[in-house]
């Protein structure tokens, strides 16, 4: 079996592929873009701009996980639903939804 993991719930986006089963667990595929830099100026995370900077990479960090456009090869798909910023958190459940 293999998972696609999607986490968008704050700063970080990330993207990763776990397979196999059981307690025979392989991390193929972990992949994690953060912001902490672009809110670093804010003196916090600005919700609205999170969500942006989430579109803006999801997408490149989903490609550079190597799973075909068509999602073959994939079993399950596991996305954070919360807690979290509820703008930064739909970019993800709306991509696990596509």
């Amino acid at each position: 079996m293999r998972i696609l993991g999607i986490e968008s719930s704050c700063d970080e986006t990330a993207i990763a592929i776990v397979s196999g089963n059981g307690d025979d667990l392989v991390i193929e595929k972990n992949l994690v873009a953060s912001q902490a830099a672009l809110h670093e100026k804010y003196g916090g995370v600005v919700p609205e701009v999170a969500a942006r900077e989430h579109v803006d990479v999801i997408f490149p960090l989903l490609l550079e996980s190597g799973i075909p456009r068509d999602g073959s090869g994939i079993d399950a798909i596991a996305v954070t639903a919360g807690p979290g910023l509820v703008p930064a958190l739909r970019v993800g459940v709306e991509l696990a939804k596509a």
